[in-house]
């Protein structure tokens, strides 16, 4: 008897935003297992740091349902195309140019991405984040919906909402704090310092850490931040954060002579992936489950409020903020000081707000309107 087919669309729609990728799953000493596989879906915007647009989104909800549905896969892996980037979030070009002052077209916007992340915690394989690179912003909320997260160490991990005209309510207020706790959530996500890919394992947001930097022949631990394991004189955990002065020079030196091996972290994911094959499957996918709940509890509860706040919010900060992301120079920050000073006289939200708080021009101009 035939079984049936619980796919939304044909399963053999060919994908153009994405890559979708059936791997062979190996047993833990390498051989293959005949007759089965792990998904590998590739965000492939590496010009623009993977970040996803409005066509990506539609094409990663249909993936995950087809990996979901597939009964040969074991595991699904989530990644970027190249080695900068896992992915920057949301495409601040297509927010700029389509969403920005447009609330009804953003709220139609973030019902795909929420769908999005809906559909990584409730994917019927266990989902594994490969971090090849930087994973800030809406990248690292759909990185953290995922179960595991294995990085290469010259990643970096964080937010940009509040810098940028938005908040980091797609997941990042309901996670993130599930990892690494309240304080660590909060600084991370109001100040939007990132982390290194240690720092942010010590925290407990990552699975595994491998080297990537590949110098002289030689694989070595990420040379702009401190790696092995010490305080300093106060008392303060120093592993994971930046290195400063003279080793902060020499490291960017290393850097430039090495170069990326993404290598290591393939054989980590692979790893991950054949202790997950060696489960049982229903046992093994149950468990993931009753562990997401923890996620979906603040997911659910608060996901299509903020869908609301963030929609309505572009026609304000979001506006101003992606605009001036996007319009390049040297600055892609608005004056956050006069901004708080306008709105702490009364100003309203007009054309002269936006063109006065604007990142200033290569001259040392503003790009339009009157200081004050």
């Amino acid at each position: 008897m035939p079984l049936n087919d619980h796919n939304l669309v044909r399963a053999d729609l060919a994908f153009e935003q994405i890559g979708y990728e059936e791997r062979p799953a190996r047993r833990p000493d390498g051989s293959e297992a005949e007759g089965l596989h792990h998904v590998w879906i590739t965000l492939r915007n590496e010009k623009e740091m993977n970040a996803y647009t409005t066509a990506a989104l539609r094409e990663l909800i249909l993936a995950f349902r087809r990996a979901s549905n597939d009964r040969a896969a074991v595991c699904v892996v989530l990644t970027g195309a190249g080695t900068r980037a896992f992915c920057a979030g949301g495409n601040t070009r297509e927010y700029a140019e389509v969403y920005a002052g447009r609330p009804q077209e953003y709220r139609q916007y973030l019902r795909l991405f929420n769908d999005l992340v809906t559909g990584i915690l409730t994917c019927d394989k266990p989902v594994i984040c490969r971090v090849n690179g930087l994973r800030v912003g809406g990248g690292q909320e759909i990185g953290m919906a995922c179960d595991f997260s294995v990085a290469q160490d010259l990643a970096r991990f964080g937010q940009a909402g509040p810098k940028h005209g938005s908040a980091p309510d797609g997941g990042s207020t309901d996670f993130l704090h599930l990892f690494v706790g309240i304080e660590r959530a909060m600084e991370s996500c109001v100040t939007c310092e990132p982390w290194s890919s240690y720092k942010a394992a010590r925290l407990g947001l990552l699975t595994e850490v491998v080297p990537a930097l590949r110098v002289d022949g030689k694989l070595i631990p990420n040379p702009l931040v401190v790696t092995d394991r010490w305080v300093d004189e106060t008392g303060r955990v120093v592993h994971g954060e930046p290195r400063e002065g003279e080793a902060l020079a020499a490291g960017k030196a290393l850097l430039e002579r090495g170069e990326i091996d993404l290598a290591p972290l393939d054989a980590a994911v692979e790893r991950l992936c054949a202790k997950i094959l060696m489960t049982f499957p229903e046992c093994s996918i149950k468990t993931v489950e009753s562990l997401r709940k923890k996620k979906l509890e603040h997911w659910d509860r608060n996901h299509e409020s903020s869908r609301a706040w963030l929609s309505m919010n572009m026609l304000t900060e979001g506006r101003a903020g992606f605009t001036a992301f996007q319009s390049g120079g040297k600055s892609r920050e608005i004056d956050f000081v006069l901004l708080r000073q306008r709105l702490a006289a009364g100003k309203v939200w007009d054309e002269e707000m936006f063109a006065a708080i604007a990142p200033r021009s290569a001259e040392g101009g503003k790009a339009g309107g009157k200081r004050g």
